[in-house]
């Protein structure tokens, strides 16, 4: 199996099974979030990180184009812009612009492992820009797959709060199936 075979079939699997959980939302449940501990996402705003937790991630490692402004990178932002409180996320205003957006990024998740090449993801060795400079450089196949598990980590996220929620998912439903 090859690194884009391996990418291909966890992006399919992972977008698949985020949307069918997306599905289950109603819009009138974006602003809940659990009620105990602190700094939760609402539905809404783990919603929106969803839509950009690996296609955009993916572009960045592809192309070097993190969305920063001409001259800045990861290093020049302040903490709280790397990681803001929950509070500061932004939320989708539906769930339909949450599944219209989720279908664009596993196309640009799609898109940045054809474009990267098999060579590219077996050879290219690159570090996180958010890593520390003693994290070792990692193949560029692992970047990526490292943002499939970044999705698939916030899908789980998602599947709890349903639960929490009181609606009826189980296994089957965490894996899409």
């Amino acid at each position: 199996m090859t690194w884009t075979d391996l990418l291909i079939s966890g992006i399919d699997e992972t977008y698949k099974a985020t949307d069918q959980l997306m599905a289950m939302v109603g819009d009138d449940e974006l602003d809940w979030k659990p009620a105990s501990g602190s700094n939760w996402m609402t539905t809404g705003q783990l919603l929106m990180h969803l839509t950009n937790a690996c296609g955009l991630c993916c572009q960045g490692f592809v192309t070097g184009d993190w969305g920063l402004p001409e001259g800045m990178d990861m290093q020049d932002l302040p903490p709280d812009a790397m990681l803001p409180p929950a509070e500061k996320l932004p939320a989708v205003e539906s769930v339909a612009d949450a599944r219209r957006l989720l279908a664009a990024d596993m196309e640009l998740a799609l898109r940045m492992v054809d474009e990267a090449g098999e060579d590219r993801l077996d050879n290219e060795m690159l570090r996180a820009p958010w890593a520390s400079p003693e994290c070792a450089d990692q193949r560029l196949g692992q970047h990526l797959l490292g943002m499939i598990e970044h999705l698939a980590t916030h899908k789980a996220q998602l599947f709890y709060y349903l639960k929490l929620q009181g609606k009826d998912v189980n296994t089957m439903h965490l894996w899409g199936m």
